[in-house]
């Protein structure tokens, strides 16, 4: 039991020190856009390391993940409805772009 404590203390700590580290970054780009002293490329390594963006090319690289897959096996299972999903996954794709 006191494993499974000192377990979940070490794992609240680094969730608050991650989101403490998300906080001190978000005040700083308040800062510079109150005092207007932000550009694009200050805010470029923001928007790029968003949980949001992240989660986002995670989506879209496990789409084309599984479009690859039925494209590979597209001549073994002769589906008309693995070709429907392909091309539904295909479209949003395209969609999201």
């Amino acid at each position: 039991m006191v494993a499974d404590k000192n377990v979940l203390a070490h794992a609240l700590n680094s969730s608050i020190k991650d989101l403490q580290q998300g906080i001190d970054r978000h005040c700083v780009l308040i800062s510079s856009i109150m005092d207007n002293q932000v550009e694009f490329q200050d805010l470029k390594p923001f928007l790029e390391t968003c949980p949001s963006k992240t989660r986002e090319l995670a989506l879209k690289k496990a789409i084309k993940d599984a479009i690859d897959t039925l494209e590979d096996t597209r001549k073994a299972f002769k589906s008309k409805q693995l070709e429907m999903l392909r091309k539904r996954l295909t479209q949003v794709l395209v969609d999201a772009e």
